[in-house]
């Protein structure tokens, strides 16, 4: 099944039990990585189109040569407010499947090696928004860093806009 023409695929079939490399960012005092070999490019803020009908945390849309990327909020995806943009923040353009998207931070802070044995789990304590958005976290010289599972800050994203099941109380 593996074929190797595919860098794609590949990136999508690798389920994070290898060691790597992530980019770790902040967002206001919390220290978050994505997998470096999701990440196509770090670019500076600049002013994006909004577009309506979008969740909230769908700032609007940036023309990156010709490609059209949704730039997410993190702030606002895990439910902590609305990032004030400046041209200090950062877009970090991250590819999840065959979609780039921009995820607004803070600012990048470094690029982290990570071996599997360092990996733990979320606490199931810590139950909240944010907690189907990680997969795990790692212990940094100066604190946690929650890495993110990028398939998931679109899967609830799709689930918005399918017809609405009653849940299960």
């Amino acid at each position: 099944m593996h074929h190797g023409n595919s860098p794609t695929a590949d990136a999508v079939a690798r389920d994070g039990s290898h060691a790597g490399q992530l980019i770790s960012f902040a967002i206001g005092d919390d220290q978050y990585g994505v997998d470096i070999m999701a990440v196509r490019e770090i670019r500076g803020w600049v002013d994006i189109t909004p577009l309506p009908e979008q969740p909230d945390y769908i700032r609007g849309v940036l023309d990156l040569r010709g490609t059209v990327v949704s730039i997410m909020d993190l702030r606002r995806r895990f439910n902590q407010g609305l990032t004030q943009a400046t041209p200090m923040h950062i877009v970090i353009v991250v590819q999840i499947g065959e979609k780039p998207i921009g995820l607004l931070a803070d600012r990048v802070l470094d690029i982290v090696s990570v071996d599997p044995e360092q990996l733990r789990p979320v606490p199931a304590v810590a139950q909240s928004a944010r907690v189907s958005f990680l997969s795990g976290l790692i212990s940094a010289d100066d604190g946690m860093i929650a890495i993110i599972d990028l398939n998931n800050l679109l899967i609830e994203d799709a689930d918005a806009g399918a017809p609405a099941v009653p849940a299960a109380a």
